[in-house]
């Protein structure tokens, strides 16, 4: 299932360090991606590849160079299945509060 492999894709530090870099910074090459983390060139690899089995990297080569893309199509689709059904109801608590407050200024 695709949800279980984002969802191990996530459990790693390293991976979501990764996902954080692309974030800041999207379209890096491995070499620029090594540089973030205190693990080895391969450890790294490794690492891409499952982000890329989980369809949350996606590499493109230029040249001679393959760079690195976040993808957040698949973390949209965990927080629209599993957190904004829970974010729902903060929100409508933080309007009904927000209500209940311009009522006892207006009185």
């Amino acid at each position: 299932m695709k949800i279980d492999k984002v969802f191990k894709a996530l459990a790693d530090a390293n991976r979501r360090t990764l996902l954080d870099q692309l974030y800041k910074k999207n379209g890096q090459t491995l070499h620029e991606l090594v540089q973030h983390l205190d693990i080895s060139r391969q450890a790294v690899t490794k690492h891409l590849s499952i982000l890329s089995e989980a369809n949350l990297v996606i590499e493109v080569r230029r040249g001679r160079e393959k760079l690195h893309y976040l993808n957040s199509a698949p973390i949209r689709d965990i927080y629209n299945r599993w957190i904004s059904k829970y974010d729902h109801h903060r929100m409508e608590a933080l309007d009904d509060l927000k209500h209940q407050l311009e009522e006892e200024n207006d009185g």
